[in-house]
């Protein structure tokens, strides 16, 4: 066998290897779902033997999962959108407009502060804040509190992504009669569209994943999210391990599903400035 074939061949393995190793937590997560509780004691086994989905009836059924996942779906739907609106349009008029004194780097130095703080430095302030406004175990406070955190977030990613567009092309626009923001809707946000989609699915994954601040602003679920409503599962004498594994695969087809949406946008995004 020729050497470039074999190189071939390997990388092939490699590939093949890899792919295995990423996919068999989920598949077992899958597996661990449809067995019954006496199965998943009983012995590894990468097949349910008798599939059921008991697990999943009882996870919405007796553990109210459905508000743990609705709540997790408005939270970061209504979070991020605000966020990626607010975040880009200051975004952009730090990548365009010089401001006087520094205050443009100071800005961006400070919105990256935001984002590095641990969020356990937060908790408290924020936890008294909305306590004094009443929003403690609300839709409304995550919303505030996660649309706040994403939006010096998104402001940090997309100045960058607005700076490797070049001015001449909005200013073409702007001679052709538009206006500012309209040049921005119709010329800008275009160019920048895999920029906002890779800085959306970080945003969302963040948000959607964050366990600390949900658990310590909601106290029901009338609130809660999946990461928390996830954690009740776990017992004082006993784990749930078939509703926690039923839980784990639905929680993550939101993800799932909102990445393949923006898939093409997001690689992009990721590749976007690095060749000029």
């Amino acid at each position: 066998m020729s050497r470039p074939r074999m190189l071939s061949g390997g990388r092939y393995v490699a590939l093949a290897l890899a792919l295995l190793l990423t996919l068999f937590p989920f598949w077992w997560l899958l597996v661990t779902s449809l067995k019954r509780p006496v199965d998943i004691f009983a012995g590894v086994s990468l097949v349910p033997q008798q599939p059921t989905g008991e697990n999943y009836d009882r996870l919405f059924s007796a553990y109210h999962f459905g508000s743990f996942l609705t709540n997790s779906l408005i939270v970061v739907t209504v979070a991020v959108a605000a966020s990626l609106v607010l975040g880009t349009l200051a975004a952009y008029a730090l990548a365009r407009y010089r401001l006087p004194f520094g205050l443009g780097e100071q800005a961006l130095v400070g919105s990256l502060l935001v984002r590095t703080l641990p969020a356990i430095l937060l908790v408290i302030p924020l936890y008294l804040t909305l306590a004094e406004t009443n929003l403690l175990n609300t839709r409304l406070g995550l919303i505030i509190v996660y649309g706040g955190l994403n939006t010096s977030f998104v402001i940090w990613m997309m100045q960058s992504f607005f700076g490797e567009i070049p001015r001449d092309i909005e200013e073409a626009a702007m001679v052709d009669g538009d206006s500012r923001l309209r040049a921005l809707r119709r010329v800008v946000l275009p160019l920048a569209a895999p920029g906002i989609a890779a800085t959306a699915i970080f945003s969302v994954i963040t948000t959607y994943n964050d366990f600390l601040i949900a658990l310590t602003l909601t106290s029901t679920p009338d609130a809660q999210t999946v990461p928390v409503g996830v954690s009740t599962l776990i017992g004082k004498i006993q784990i749930e391990w078939g509703p926690m594994a039923a839980a784990g695969v639905i929680g993550a087809l939101p993800i799932m599903v909102f990445a393949i949406i923006v898939q093409r946008h997001f690689v992009r995004g990721l590749t976007l400035g690095a060749v000029k």
